[in-house]
């Protein structure tokens, strides 16, 4: 019987999951296994993340707007969903039970080992550049990898408290966008997780210069690649980290969970992901 395993999302045709995974099927040889889009719309999400197996599903990748209705959906988790309340992954286990998990911040902290491997999270503190998913995701990880101090930089100040008490983020503070430059002195780490620098939106604009040369500049947007602020940070002296990474690490945990088999993140996938991005 072909093991299907799915990504759920709405809209979910742009995800480059099933170019991921299946690149590791046939790369590892794994038989009678396939990953497909599906789309799910908003209204009855959870129940069909309940139902995978009677899809035909024994597992799947959650992207937005689904991940907190999967959290919700689900009656178990490990400690990273939990702590997160969001789920990226869906594993069915022994016992034929479904288990939530969430490796976004696993995927961002191997890229940055990957691309970076003299960077360590102890170096100084972390700025994280907004409030979303994907700064709560980071934050956490950050805190865990062993990251001295969380600086939050947003519009909205409340939205950031809200990240630093739900989280229970033991060293953390928020920075208003005036206090920008604040924030920035004496970091080890800047990391945007905005939409600012993606194509067709604005840029990361404010100055780089209070942050120390030493501190690594990271972005979690990988359209363009390079950014105007990692093309900023890298002029400036700085070591750059782009965010293809994060997508492709994520994705590690899930595959092994599903098919045994531990991928690797190699240069020939990053390229063949490089190519389907040129090719939109």
């Amino acid at each position: 019987m072909t093991r299907r395993v799915c990504v759920i999302g709405w809209p979910v045709a742009h995800s480059r999951s099933p170019l991921i995974h299946n690149h590791w099927i046939a790369e590892y040889g794994v038989e009678d296994a396939e990953y497909v889009r599906l789309a799910v719309e908003p209204e009855g999400a959870g129940d069909k993340i309940l139902n995978l197996a009677s899809l035909g599903f024994i597992g799947a990748n959650v992207t937005v707007p689904h991940k907190e209705v999967a959290f919700a959906a689900l009656g178990r988790h490990d400690a990273v969903a939990r702590r997160l309340k969001a789920v990226n992954t869906v594993v069915t286990l022994a016992d034929g039970s479904l288990e939530g998990r969430n490796t976004d911040g696993y995927g961002f902290i191997a890229n940055l080992k990957d691309r970076a491997p003299s960077w360590r999270a102890d170096a100084g503190p972390a700025v994280i550049l907004g409030a979303g998913g994907a700064a709560r995701a980071i934050a956490a990880a950050l805190e865990d990898e062993g990251a001295p101090e969380i600086r939050i930089v947003n519009r909205t100040a409340g939205r950031a408290e809200a990240l630093i008490a739900d989280l229970g983020l033991k060293s953390a503070k928020v920075f208003p966008l005036a206090q920008t430059a604040m924030a920035l002195e004496g970091a080890g780490l800047l990391v945007n997780t905005t939409t600012l620098g993606m194509k067709g939106e604005s840029e990361v604009s404010f100055d780089l210069s209070p942050l120390p040369k030493s501190a690594l500049v990271t972005d979690i947007v990988y359209t363009p690649l390079e950014t105007g602020l990692l093309r900023r940070a890298r002029e400036a002296g700085h070591e750059v980290v782009d965010g293809l990474g994060m997508l492709l690490h994520q994705a590690v945990p899930g595959f092994e969970a599903w098919f045994g088999v531990r991928p690797e993140v190699t240069e020939e996938l990053r390229q063949l992901v490089l190519a389907d991005i040129a090719g939109k």
